[in-house]
């Protein structure tokens, strides 16, 4: 498709169905284009379609809408907002609300994570991290201390920092050798062992002491921080093993390191907690949360830090910036509104407990895909599923798209497709007949693409 330079388009004239122009993001574009999925509206637990029929959602848009869609206290949180202020810089200048914000996720996180830093994605959370960790140790005269150790398997956002320290290999081959200086942990991830766990698995704490291996290699004065996901998401659904992140938090603290959670997808009740690391009992140094902050509703991100972390740059002449680093819209105050009004949501209808009550019921319903012919492995935890599937010959990945694609047009159901994985992360506030649908349209689905 092409026009000359001097014939704009009519946009009012533009069909409907035209969709060239957008280059979408981690989306098969020749395959979405040639049958789309489309949807124009949302409500509570679904997405409508163009012709009003309604689709229940399974993943909580993109593992965000923990509250369900279009809640009207969080709309008319951000109507206000636009109304009042459209944009507040945050280098120099504030808005208050900014302040009340951090306060409110900081009084959710354990420990003494006490000092929010806002960014706008997941993945500029995460380079925020990485920086600080690089950052707070040159201010405390170990400038030496660069190395940055991720893990495979691991989904860090799409930034180099994070693409450098994530270990999805179709992540990373396109760009070449990103950062230099970065190692990773092995996964924590094996079949044979953990198949059908409920929750987290019994075996795999000790691929923790792997650490202590890439210490001896690299010596830990050259090592800032380790970044790991509570579950990693992403690649599929692994949830920790038990007493995995207790013996990483223990291998940090022996060589110094900054360990940082990167809570983008598990923060905000996904696992039954404000963050997972509640959860789990480990105050990590810092953790990175998006996504559920404003339950998808605002682009919103950002850093927890842990109170000697802050205090480190804390020094030298009052009128001189601490750290240089941030970005435009740190903080815009229609995201803000969007998060205070999330959070107050969370508390006034107590879905993190809720969400904690209803994990066993969300189990038994996953695990039920068990004798499910074609079902390799059915991994869950908190509010989160992942069903591996049996490849259909040369073809790896095609069957579970297959199930995607028919599931949106043919179920009225959205979940997402990993290679050969199927992926649920519903709404905290689905109910159990919702989720009873869910399982039982993948079932007949995958059934019917034996």
């Amino acid at each position: 498709m092409s026009r000359a330079a001097n014939q704009p388009r009519d946009l009012d004239a533009l069909a409907p169905n035209d969709l060239e122009a957008f280059w979408m993001p981690f989306t098969a574009n020749r395959a979405f284009k040639k049958r789309p999925r489309l949807v124009v509206r949302a409500k509570d637990m679904h997405y409508y379609k163009p012709d009003g029929r309604a689709v229940l959602d399974g993943v909580a848009g993109m593992w965000c809408c923990n509250l369900g869609h279009n809640r009207a206290p969080v709309v008319e949180a951000i109507q206000r907002a636009a109304a009042e202020l459209d944009y507040a810089p945050p280098f120099q200048y504030a808005h208050p609300q900014s302040f009340t914000l951090a306060t409110r996720i900081a009084d959710l996180a354990p420990g003494d994570l006490d000092h929010v830093f806002f960014a706008n994605s997941g993945s500029e959370a995460v380079d925020t991290a990485l920086k600080i960790a690089l950052a707070f140790h040159n201010a405390n005269g170990q400038g030496g201390r660069t190395r940055l150790i991720g893990r495979e398997r691991g989904y860090h956002g799409v930034g180099f920092g994070g693409t450098s320290v994530g270990g999805i290999v179709a992540n990373r081959r396109q760009f070449g050798n990103l950062l230099t200086g970065v190692d990773h942990l092995p996964h924590t991830y094996n079949r044979e062992k953990q198949a059908f766990s409920r929750g987290e698995p019994e075996w795999g704490a000790h691929l923790a002491d792997d650490l202590d291996r890439i210490v001896a290699l690299h010596d830990a004065s050259t090592i800032a921080a380790v970044i790991v996901e509570p579950m990693a998401g992403s690649t599929g659904v692994l949830p920790s093993p038990k007493g995995y992140l207790e013996r990483l938090r223990a291998i940090c603290d022996k060589h110094g390191l900054l360990l940082i959670f990167d809570e983008v997808i598990t923060g905000f009740g996904r696992l039954g907690f404000a963050f997972a690391a509640e959860r789990y009992g480990v105050v990590p140094d810092m953790i990175t949360f998006a996504k559920g902050v404003t339950s998808g509703s605002a682009p919103m991100g950002g850093v927890i830090a842990r109170k000697h972390i802050h205090d480190a740059f804390m020094r030298g002449p009052e009128h001189m910036i601490e750290l240089f680093h941030g970005y435009t819209y740190s903080a815009h105050p229609l995201a803000v509104a969007a998060g205070l009004a999330t959070l107050e949501l969370y508390r006034k209808e107590d879905l993190f407990n809720r969400a904690r009550q209803l994990e066993p019921k969300w189990i038994d319903a996953a695990m039920a895909l068990k004798d499910v012919p074609g079902v390799l492995d059915v991994r869950a935890v908190g509010l989160t599923a992942a069903i591996d599937l049996t490849s259909r010959p040369d073809a790896f990945g095609r069957r579970a798209f297959e199930i995607m694609d028919r599931a949106f047009h043919e179920r009225d159901l959205m979940l997402r497709s990993l290679g050969e994985t199927l992926v649920l992360t519903p709404p905290l506030i689905a109910s159990e007949a919702q989720i009873g649908e869910m399982f039982d349209k993948i079932a007949a689905l995958i059934r019917e693409t034996a």
